[in-house]
């Protein structure tokens, strides 16, 4: 079925229990893994702005790199429990949804994973959600998971 699953994480507990899922789904598929994460380019964005203090972008970069890799250990982690192969990577981009399509392709990955978070009002039409932007682009199935539950549901705790 699936042989190579990308699965993007935002340290989230959301997005780590869609995490698990995805990683017993690998493990019943006898697929690997890659965990994602994308940090924002603040370059880019301070360029764009004029606002670059000194020392300030690596500064900002060294915190968003350490942040990542705490967020792909939970990734490594829970493979490795589950006997999953298992690799991470941290990619930069102005658009979370962009480097995650541009991944999936690169990787040649079969399947994208990852969560999608219910917003309201205002917040949905102006924000949207990343998953409904990867699903726009990307020409392999997704498998979403809801980040919120009813209250009957299982897994809520």
């Amino acid at each position: 079925m699936f042989k190579h699953i990308l699965m993007p994480t935002d340290g989230s507990a959301h997005s780590e229990g869609a995490i698990k899922r995805g990683i017993e789904l690998a493990r019943l598929c006898g697929a690997r893994v890659t965990g994602i994460h994308v940090m924002q380019d603040y370059q880019m964005m301070m360029a764009s702005e004029g606002m670059v203090p000194p020392g300030m972008e690596e500064q900002m970069d060294k915190q968003a790199r350490d942040q990542a890799e705490s967020f792909l250990a939970f990734v490594q982690q829970a493979a490795a429990d589950a006997g999953v192969a298992c690799e991470t990577i941290v990619v930069k981009g102005h658009h979370a949804y962009d480097a995650i399509v541009d991944t999936a392709n690169a990787q040649g990955c079969d399947l994208i994973v990852m969560t999608s978070r219910y917003r309201k009002g205002l917040g949905a039409l102006i924000m949207g959600s990343e998953a409904t932007r990867v699903l726009h682009r990307v020409s392999i199935p997704v498998l979403v998971f809801r980040g919120i539950m009813s209250a009957d549901h299982p897994d809520k705790r």
